[in-house]
């Protein structure tokens, strides 16, 4: 097991490097803020989801990202195919389940895109209860469960599908069903600016991108940019509307070292 958390600093570095192209199947809503939350941090968005090219968009990305925040019949083929190809390409993909509990057609989506092998589940704490099949109190795309009781859960899907589930809150909470990491920090603002969850999903997909051997680590990084730009944005913030070019600034600022030295990140 690591006990340095100092890789942060160093997929930092490799996005920035590499400027991984991802493709973000995304929700309406979070389409801009995602785009630009990837650029600031220093990889390329491909917002690419048509049924007509998102299997072959998937074979020229190094990752694809999945969001079913505003599901409908039409998406889900690109959806499906894009998912299929990363796995043939054995490339890295990951899905966000938004509100899969909410209706019988997301249950059914999710149920058919976890048939094929996510890399990563990225989802806040009611909706990792609810796809280990343990009871939420989500209310449509919000959160009334805390990431701590979402523990147990995300170590039984990540059991149960192989891959490494990060749950998201007031603590951030990442495992592979054996390693475990916690990540605090982060600001109270960033639930009241809409789909920065979904933009974490996509920069999610971007440090695993540079790192498909280490999915773990990549989401730990990942995680831990967030929550530090976050704080950083915070202490100049008004309120969300100045807290959101604030963040973006604070993740195009951020300089590996300070990652290393600023995220709180405790292995178990």
């Amino acid at each position: 097991m690591r006990t340095s958390t100092s890789f942060c600093g160093e997929l930092l570095d490799l996005v920035r490097e590499r400027n991984p192209l991802v493709q973000c199947i995304t929700n309406d809503v979070s389409m801009n803020i995602a785009a630009n939350v990837l650029l600031a941090a220093g990889a390329s968005p491909a917002m690419v989801s048509a049924e007509e090219e998102a299997a072959e968009f998937a074979g020229i990305a190094a990752a694809v990202t999945i969001n079913i925040g505003t599901l409908w019949a039409g998406a889900v083929p690109g959806m499906k195919g894009a998912a299929r190809e990363a796995g043939t390409a054995a490339k890295p993909w990951v899905l966000d389940p938004v509100a899969h509990y909410a209706t019988a057609f997301r249950r059914q989506v999710v149920s058919e895109l976890l048939e094929l092998k996510p890399t990563i589940i990225r989802g806040n704490a009611s909706e990792v209860r609810a796809l280990a099949g343990d009871v939420s109190q989500g209310q449509g795309v919000d959160s009334r469960d805390s990431s701590a009781s979402a523990r147990g859960s995300a170590l039984t899907l990540a059991r149960r599908h192989r891959c490494i589930v990060a749950v998201t809150g007031d603590t951030d909470f990442v495992t592979d069903g054996t390693r475990s990491a916690v990540i605090e920090g982060g600001s109270p603002l960033m639930p009241k600016v809409t789909a920065l969850g979904c933009a974490l999903t996509c920069l999610t997909g971007a440090f695993a991108a540079v790192a498909p051997g280490q999915p773990f680590e990549a989401t730990i990084a990942a995680l831990a940019l967030f929550s530090v730009c976050g704080e950083d944005a915070s202490h100049r913030a008004q309120g969300p509307g100045s807290f959101q070019p604030l963040f973006l600034d604070a993740l195009a600022a951020i300089g590996p070292q300070r990652l290393d030295a600023e995220a709180r990140i405790s292995l178990q």
